[in-house]
């Protein structure tokens, strides 16, 4: 996992809306778009920058390409984030 791409992924509010819009399970690449006023385009280099992040997956079936999360890349980041919470000697 690389921190500078999971920040830059998670920096913009697109990207964040789009991963809040996968908690509940996957979405293919239309309905995903359908829920922004962008271009479809757009949206697809929003999608392209998390999939380089490792924040969603990506899977074709049929004629359908759907996205969800990779929430273990999101357990790694947390996990980073506590041990900055952690006093030397513990």
């Amino acid at each position: 996992m690389s921190f500078q791409l999971l920040f830059k992924a998670l920096s913009d509010p697109t990207r964040r809306k789009i991963l809040e819009l996968l908690k509940p399970g996957r979405l293919t690449a239309g309905e995903i778009v359908d829920q922004f006023e962008s271009a479809g385009s757009t949206i697809s280099r929003h999608l392209s920058v998390l999939k380089q992040a490792e924040l969603v997956t990506d899977i074709k079936e049929g004629q359908f390409v759907y996205y969800e999360l990779n929430t273990s890349v999101f357990e790694d980041a947390i996990q980073w984030m506590l041990g900055f919470n952690h006093k030397k000697g513990e």
